[in-house]
């Protein structure tokens, strides 16, 4: 079998709650549905404002924000950094159309964030969920 082209089982996912924070619908949508065909419990929010509204409402654990980097109202490492005081032990993926490169440049990218480049794929967004989620 081409190594491109693998079965989505192949995939590693996982039960925990995953906290999607997008302002574009079109990918907030296609990561949705990723992460659930993944198993992943999820909260959706098009801001960050909501995702906050989502986190302060929220009864159990929030074991990962996934969150654009490049958002109006606040950007990622701001709404991160608001979530660890409610959350002190969630893990952070960070996404954007840029590279890791320039998002470093710009300081987002501090110890124990993670980083992926839109677009991905689902075998790409599973081993990077699975990295962030068992470090």
């Amino acid at each position: 079998m081409d190594a491109a082209i693998k079965p989505v089982e192949a995939a590693t996912g996982g039960r925990e709650t995953i906290l999607l924070v997008e302002d574009e619908p079109s990918i907030l949508e296609v990561a949705k549905m990723m992460l659930e065909k993944l198993g992943y419990r999820m909260l959706m929010a098009a801001s960050p404002v909501e995702a906050m509204r989502l986190a302060q409402a929220h009864a159990g654990e929030i074991h990962l924000l996934m969150t654009d980097v490049v958002m109006p109202e606040m950007n990622g490492r701001d709404l991160a950094r608001r979530l660890l005081a409610l959350y002190p032990d969630i893990k952070r993926l960070f996404m954007s159309g840029y590279s890791a490169d320039i998002i470093a440049h710009h300081g987002v990218l501090e110890e124990g964030v993670y980083f992926i480049q839109k677009p991905f794929s689902i075998h790409d967004l599973a081993a990077k969920i699975r990295k962030a989620l068992d470090e």
